[in-house]
């Protein structure tokens, strides 16, 4: 969407709300409508579940006790320059340190980084994409704190890797004790000793990193993939609170594309 500056608008969130697809736990979102213009003059929904669905931005406090909530976070990391990189990945796919050294363009230090797996092409109702997808683990996680980059955004179930949530044998799991026979199976490993830490890149992001993580970006982002542009993500000014639903935005300068793409970091940085 090019708006009356010039400037391009692309959406990187996905729908939000009563029938979306959603992470394998409850309870589920489930949206009323409560008044009608026909009875009442006016039109009212009320929603009931929890924020961990959709588009949303986790806060340490989801992961570890006595850590910041939502407005622990400071405003300057919601919004900045960054870069949208293609990390194509299939099924338990790892996104590497290595991974993320090479992408293009180059990830930089204060950088926003929504990462591309093309699941989020996926997204659906589906063991695909909720049991079956690639994720970040340790090492990347590790890789980014290391370059000190404001905000995360990953178009995956989770911040982390499948394989280290509750879905198998860590914390309240296993939800999906199968999953843990079919790793075995397909790859002749243990699926606890390949990943034995439960949701590692959650912890290491934003519990030791300061860093505010994105789960299941989607919408445009195959047009602003490669490109260097600005982003930003707002979550609620809600003092307790350890997830909430976001809108993701890009936004291009047409003018400025060639220089952010080239190396030249324009005004503003």
């Amino acid at each position: 969407m090019t708006g009356t500056s010039g400037l391009r608008f692309y959406n990187l969130s996905h729908r939000w709300g009563h029938g979306m697809p959603e992470w394998p736990s409850s309870p589920g979102v489930n949206v009323a409508v409560r008044k009608f213009h026909a009875k009442d003059g006016v039109y009212e929904t009320e929603f009931e579940g929890i924020m961990h669905r959709g588009t949303h931005m986790d806060a340490p406090l989801h992961v570890r006790e006595n850590t910041p909530s939502l407005t622990g976070y400071p405003l300057w990391r919601f919004f900045g320059t960054g870069v949208a990189v293609s990390i194509p990945k299939g099924k338990w796919g790892i996104i590497t340190a290595e991974d993320l050294e090479t992408a293009t363009p180059a990830i930089r230090e204060g950088d926003i980084v929504m990462i591309n797996t093309g699941m989020h092409r996926k997204l659906a109702d589906s063991d695909e994409y909720y049991a079956y997808s690639p994720g970040l683990y340790e090492e990347a996680a590790e890789w980014l704190v290391e370059r000190r980059v404001k905000m995360v955004g990953v178009d995956v179930q989770a911040l982390d890797h499948p394989l280290g949530t509750k879905l198998v044998d860590h914390g309240p799991g296993p939800s999906h004790p199968h999953l843990m026979e079919e790793y075995r199976n397909e790859t002749g490993r243990d699926v606890m000793k390949d990943f034995p830490y439960w949701e590692i890149a959650h912890k290491t992001l934003m519990v030791k990193g300061g860093i505010p993580g994105i789960e299941n970006v989607g919408g445009d982002l195959d047009e602003v993939t490669g490109r260097r542009c600005t982003l930003m993500a707002f979550p609620w000014r809600w003092p307790d609170g350890e997830g909430c639903g976001v809108r993701v935005v890009a936004v291009v300068d047409p003018d400025q594309a060639f220089r952010f793409e080239t190396g030249d970091q324009g005004p503003g940085r």
